[in-house]
């Protein structure tokens, strides 16, 4: 996907004001791209915006004022912590996480810990609000986590099941770390192969879109330490990525794919 199409996505997803289901499928129709690949955009933008609505609303002054208003509402409902969300522009389990730090949290519990565990929660009012919020937000909390992490599984599972049929053996992140290294690439080949004239030695699976600044982050924080540590790679981003970004680490041994190719070369 070129920049400028990508840029007009972003900004089309940014002024809509649909349900989320109806935006993405507005701008896969508008920019003819596919549904995936258009909701992977559309969770990136949400994560940038939920990361700077987290930091505005960090400070403990503005979550107390947002207690007090809560509570000045007087309001039992099981809805009533979404609905104050809803009203302040936050994401509702956002907005429990604030309100069970402020007045659940001891010594040996965290928020996070008590919104997987929601019976320690003894008021069995909020408990039930903060319940509403986590089976009513598409945008933030555990339930988000698991789905994420669950997709990311499954197509690091398709590519070593691809790699597999094609008998190219590898070691994965956990046989890496059993063996000691600290930071490691999702497989490291056994041996080597070609994709067209570049060397690949290891490969790092991201069901996600490759976009500027989340690439630019990968490579600061994971890429050149697996290329200085093992060479040339290939980088999938399996709902695609801004064409311009190919070619900015080819000559240094990074290679970005949307797919596994099936036509490669085995070094041996």
């Amino acid at each position: 996907m070129l920049m400028e199409t990508y840029q007009k996505i972003s900004k089309l997803i940014e002024a809509s004001d649909l349900e989320a289901e109806l935006c993405i499928s507005e701008a896969a129709k508008v920019f003819q791209c596919s549904h995936n690949t258009v909701l992977a955009i559309y969770m990136q933008i949400v994560q940038k915006r939920l990361r700077k609505i987290s930091h505005m609303n960090s400070d403990q002054r503005i979550q107390s004022d947002h207690w007090k208003q809560f509570q000045s509402n007087n309001d039992s409902s099981k809805e009533a912590i979404h609905n104050l969300a809803k009203q302040l522009g936050l994401p509702p389990v956002m907005l429990a996480k604030m309100f069970i730090e402020l007045t659940e949290l001891d010594k040996n519990q965290t928020s996070t810990y008590i919104l997987r565990n929601l019976e320690v929660i003894e008021d069995k009012i909020l408990r039930e609000q903060v319940q509403y919020c986590l089976d009513n937000d598409d945008q933030f909390g555990p339930s988000i986590d698991l789905i994420k992490k669950s997709i990311g599984e499954e197509y690091e599972l398709i590519l070593k099941d691809k790699l597999t049929l094609m008998n190219v053996p590898f070691k994965d992140e956990n046989i890496l770390r059993d063996q000691g290294y600290d930071k490691t690439p999702d497989l490291l080949l056994t041996v080597p192969i070609a994709i067209g004239d570049n060397v690949i030695n290891w490969i790092e699976s991201k069901a996600s879109f490759g976009d500027e600044h989340t690439h630019k982050q990968y490579l600061r924080e994971q890429y050149w330490s697996y290329s200085n540590r093992f060479g040339p790679g290939l980088v999938i981003y399996w709902f695609g990525f801004v064409d311009e970004l190919a070619e900015q680490t080819l000559d240094k041994g990074i290679i970005i794919m949307d797919h596994m190719p099936s036509k490669i070369t085995t070094l041996i």
